[in-house]
């Protein structure tokens, strides 16, 4: 099996970002390996469990099935992303408040998700 290898290049957390790439790799393995971004976890391989989402271009997405090289020229948001140095973001705070976690693995993906619905929806109902 041949391997392709190419450089791509993206905002990241709101800084601009080059990664070099092998084009089979998913998003998740280059958040980890170049970047030193842990929050977004593979755990289940197949895009269910929500460990691993970010958000691209606004839009929550599997990082683990998402291949790199589809973040060319987007911008990706980790939960790594989501704090402004040491203040929390208001949904941040909010799981606090609630006690919204369990075992914390999954959290960040319930969190950005929640960012992209508020984003969306600055107002939402229960339905």
């Amino acid at each position: 099996m041949t391997t392709t290898s190419r450089t791509i290049r993206f905002k990241l957390n709101g800084e601009q970002v080059k990664a070099d790439i092998s084009t089979h790799e998913n998003l998740v393995e280059v958040l980890h390996r170049d970047f030193g971004l842990f929050g977004a976890r593979e755990s289940c391989g197949q895009g269910l469990c929500g460990c691993c989402t970010v958000l691209v271009n606004g839009s929550a997405v599997s990082g683990c099935l998402f291949l790199a090289a589809f973040a060319d020229g987007t911008e990706v948001k980790t939960i790594e992303g989501s704090a402004s140095g040491n203040q929390l973001s208001p949904v941040q705070e909010a799981f606090i408040e609630q006690g919204a976690f369990q075992c914390g693995f999954c959290t960040p993906g319930m969190i950005l998700m929640s960012e992209q619905l508020l984003e969306a929806n600055p107002d939402p109902s229960e339905d």
